[in-house]
């Protein structure tokens, strides 16, 4: 029986992956392990862990000896050490990141280090920030590639991966998207003390590359979400450098009842309040990702998304620079964005997902990668 390990290090690449691990966990052919670092661990962001724990996984490993820094490459060292002795123990046939935190790259070195198969989810993406070179090294350290579109498979191709190992399987996360089983939006809203009917999402992350005018960029935000008079969900931003001054911006709203702040909310609830959301506002992935699929409108902020999406064909979503007026500008013309889109799968990866895994070819390609050119170059 073949053993895979998922490495899954913040909220957002367990909503990605989370129906993946329980189709493996299922299986009477594979056993599943996990191992969670990275940003669940820290409470102050909501110590996500537990929501990890609560889903009744047989083989979790959480690393709780990690010590975290303001330093991602001293965090994605510290990961590569741990993880080394949990690899090590276990001797994972395939290991599984996800995305472009540093979690996963942190994963893909320390499997491709030791001759272990590497998949990627969600690679041959772009980001517009330090996300988008650490997508682009994992993937070049990863064996096979499991892409949310075409586009992503070109991208890939044009890194120089094999086209046979790439394999278009949508966003895994939309499986969750459409499933039946949500929580109703009176249960999630029970759950999270939420007294609103109407209300827009806000998530919005730091930007490490524009660290010097990130308190100009959220202090535009902040004043905007103010003056729009509407109501909000707002959830933290991930912890990436540049976090504690969008914190300390956040400082400005509590107490004041448009506002609920919350340091995470379980993937499944902030789904339904996704589902039922005025719209969305920030510079998060889930505002271009998953808002399309329920037709959410969406505020696009900033750089951080740049390129990852076609406004010809994401129709929900409006751009914006982080500038109080064109923001409260956006948010007169929601209405005219409330269009659904499928760019990134139909919610049946999970199942194109095991049945690749279930294929010996997978099992019995090289390890040694090489790069193959597109053109001739000499």
């Amino acid at each position: 029986m073949k053993s895979i390990l998922f490495i899954t290090g913040t909220r957002a690449d367990y909503g990605k992956l989370k129906p993946l691990m329980e189709a493996v966990e299922h299986s009477d052919q594979f056993t599943l392990y996990i191992y969670i670092s990275g940003m669940h661990l820290l409470e102050k962001y909501g110590g996500t862990y537990h929501e990890v724990l609560k889903d009744g996984y047989r083989h979790v490993q959480i690393a709780f000896g990690q010590h975290y820094s303001d330093s991602m490459s001293y965090n994605t060292g510290n990961v590569i050490c741990d993880l080394t002795g949990y690899v090590g123990s276990i001797q994972p046939d395939l290991i599984v990141v996800h995305g472009d935190r540093i979690d996963a790259l942190a994963g893909a070195i320390v499997g491709a280090l030791n001759n272990i198969r590497v998949a990627h989810i969600e690679g041959g993406e772009v980001s517009g920030t330090i996300d988008e070179s650490i997508r682009h090294a994992v993937s070049k350290f990863a064996h096979y590639h499991f892409v949310s579109n075409e586009e992503a498979r070109a991208r890939l191709i044009q890194l120089g991966e094999a086209a046979e190992n790439i394999h278009v399987i949508g966003s895994p996360d939309i499986d969750i998207m459409l499933s039946p089983s949500l929580p109703s939006i009176e249960k999630a809203k029970d759950r999270y003390d939420i007294p609103f009917d109407r209300y827009g999402i806000l998530m919005y992350h730091p930007v490490t590359t524009e660290f010097s005018v990130t308190r100009d960029y959220i202090r535009e935000l902040v004043d905007a979400v103010i003056a729009s008079g509407r109501q909000y969900i707002v959830i933290y931003p991930n912890n990436d450098l540049g976090t504690e001054i969008i914190l300390s911006e956040y400082h400005r709203l509590e107490g004041n009842p448009h506002f609920r702040i919350f340091p995470s909310i379980r993937f499944e609830y902030f789904l339904t309040f996704l589902r039922h959301a005025e719209f969305m506002i920030g510079n998060s992935s889930a505002g271009i990702r998953e808002t399309c699929v329920y037709g959410i409108p969406s505020v696009d902020i900033g750089n951080r998304q740049a390129g990852r999406y076609l406004p010809e064909r994401a129709r929900n979503i409006q751009h914006v620079n982080a500038c109080r007026e064109e923001i409260l500008a956006a948010l007169q013309h929601l209405a005219d964005y409330r269009i659904p889109s499928r760019d990134f799968g139909n919610g049946n990866s999970t199942a194109l997902f095991m049945d690749i895994l279930s294929q010996d070819t997978l099992w019995s390609g090289s390890l040694q990668k090489q790069f193959n050119t597109l053109t001739d170059i000499y």
